[in-house]
């Protein structure tokens, strides 16, 4: 029998902002014939391209320009065109290593190759360092800002490394006043300061990047490819445009804002984070999948949060362990409605993946939703006792409530490599799964903290670790950062070869943790608030097309 809802029932409703964009994203549909003027001149230019890369690969060229070379395709956003050419030449580079000198170079190829999983040793900066190991004052700006974007990528050995955030930080921001006469370095010194590459959205980074390097010299720019990153952006984009529709349709259909007010109208969000995980054309259903996964968990997670009684949680936690649509007639009518949306979603993923033979991939994706509420229940349970565990006991329950776990697996659903021993590995929690979960929920919690303070919250992290250290919020929130920054060397560990999974499991990991530093920066909750951190980021990429 159903629960009846009791009128005096007080809920702890948080009152969300409503969506900053309406219906703006509900259709759309690609023109057929700007579409294919782009595909012609992609193909044109892709095919010169190619032809460069071939004759940088077998000629004399030193290993510096390849670097640059491979580095601009990267920063363009164009180099997934040419995936294997690019491997075979940081393979050849990493089996015959070549001296470099300058700073630049020298801090390009360890970031180039630790990123592409090559575990060359952070040894080739000693020409750098002085005797006590520490990096030597340089006006190289070039070189500092190289440095510091290699720093990113460092494991938890690469001890020479150590400070050189703080080290380049402060060096850039001194010369940055006087770098005038070079606008586009100054741009991308200042960019950087704010969003290292490495923990940045590779769609977001693109766009930035191309509005930088169209203002170089003449003589100092490609524009064979700017103009093919332009057009391959700008055809991307309307796929990206065409997916959001269909989501944004499939979002209204369910009618959540009208049915569901108390949860977070963040359908465009949603759609951006999925977008930030894979943006290539081969990966269009496993975008849209994940995409409408976010948004329906991001209601679940609302349910819990901000509406449900402690009591109506544990009926509806039961009925999606129990994952029977005959379950729905013990919930109250509101719970009805997101519970019979999951089943749903997950039957349309059922039937297109069985088409492929690959349910198995739909099992992993139901069993870690459970748990993902299994966790979702314990955090209701504190916050109904006003209860702070220990900031272990927190966190072992926080690295499944950061959702990574579920995305992670979910991510991989739309992807056909991903075969059954892919999600057996998953099932293993590995190490680099685990980093990923800590730096997702640590960035989090001290993006949210304020939100979560105002809606009387005690069992967030950072309230359980000043609790249980007796340290103040400053100091609680450095140690979070630490915290973090060990995560990310650990995330980086992961990705060196030789690795259990393919890159391309590995990058959605990776793509995902950094969707939560691109959310949460500057410590602000930017999927709660979209209106300053998101807002500007949509519209760059789902709003305005680049001049071609």
């Amino acid at each position: 029998m159903a629960m009846n809802l009791e009128n005096h029932i007080v809920r702890p409703v948080a009152n969300f902002s409503p969506s900053l964009w309406g219906d703006r994203f509900l259709s759309f549909s690609i023109d057929n014939q700007v579409a294919e003027a782009y595909a012609k001149g992609i193909e044109i230019l892709k095919e010169q391209t190619r032809a460069k890369l071939h004759t940088i690969a077998s000629g004399s060229s030193d290993v510096a320009q390849k670097l640059k070379f491979i580095d601009l395709l990267e920063r363009l956003g164009i180099a997934y065109h040419f995936e294997k050419e690019i491997d075979h030449q940081l393979q050849h580079i990493y089996t015959h290593p070549v001296h470099l000198n300058d700073l630049e170079t020298v801090a390009l190829q360890f970031r180039l190759m630790r990123q592409h999983g090559y575990d060359i040793s952070s040894d080739i900066f000693s020409n750098h360092v002085d005797n006590n190991g520490k990096f030597r004052d340089t006006s190289d700006v070039k070189g500092l800002l190289s440095l510091y974007e290699a720093s990113y990528v460092r494991k938890r050995s690469d001890e020479v490394l150590e400070g050189v955030v703080g080290f380049a930080t402060t060096r850039l921001r001194s010369a940055a006043p006087n770098l005038k006469p070079n606008r586009t370095l100054k741009k991308l010194v200042m960019h950087a300061l704010d969003q290292p590459l490495h923990t940045g959205m590779p769609r977001l980074e693109t766009r930035f990047f191309i509005s930088v390097y169209q203002e170089e010299e003449e003589s100092e720019r490609n524009d064979e490819l700017l103009r093919f990153a332009k057009l391959d952006f700008n055809l991307l984009q309307m796929l990206h445009k065409q997916e959001l529709s269909e989501v944004s349709r499939w979002w209204k259909e369910l009618d959540f804002v009208t049915k569901l007010p108390y949860a977070r109208d963040r359908i465009v969000e949603c759609y951006f984070w999925a977008l930030g995980v894979y943006f290539e054309p081969q990966h269009s259903k496993a975008r849209v999948f994940l995409a409408k996964s976010i948004s329906i968990t991001s209601v679940l997670d609302d349910t819990f949060d901000a509406y449900g009684t402690l009591k109506e949680l544990e009926v509806y936690t039961d009925a999606i362990q129990r994952w029977d649509i005959r379950e729905m007639n013990r919930l109250p009518d509101y719970m009805k409605i997101s519970y019979k949306a999951l089943l749903d979603l997950f039957d349309e993923f059922d039937k297109d993946l069985s088409k492929e033979g690959r349910t198995y991939a739909v099992e992993h994706g139901m069993q870690r939703m459970k748990e993902l509420v299994g966790g979702f229940l314990i955090e209701a349970k504190w916050f109904n006792e006003g209860n702070k565990p220990v900031f272990a006991e927190y966190l072992r329950n926080g690295v499944v409530t950061s959702t990574n776990y579920l995305f992670a697996v979910i991510s991989c659903c739309g992807l056909k490599s991903a075969d059954e021993q892919v999600f057996d590995w998953f099932l293993q929690n590995p190490k680099i799964l685990e980093a990923s979960d800590t730096l997702c929920r640590i960035i989090d919690d001290i993006g949210t903290y304020d939100t979560e303070k105002d809606r009387g919250q005690l069992s967030t992290g950072i309230e359980c670790y000043m609790n249980e250290y007796e340290l103040s919020l400053e100091k609680t929130i450095e140690k979070f950062q630490e915290l973090a920054e060990l995560a990310l060397k650990d995330l980086n560990e992961g990705l060196l070869k030789p690795t259990p999974v393919s890159e391309e499991i590995l990058l959605r990991i990776v793509n995902f943790a950094r969707m939560f530093f691109v959310t949460y920066q500057f410590n602000q909750d930017g999927y709660t608030h979209p209106e300053k951190v998101l807002k500007p980021h949509i519209i760059a990429l789902l709003v305005d097309p680049m001049t071609t």
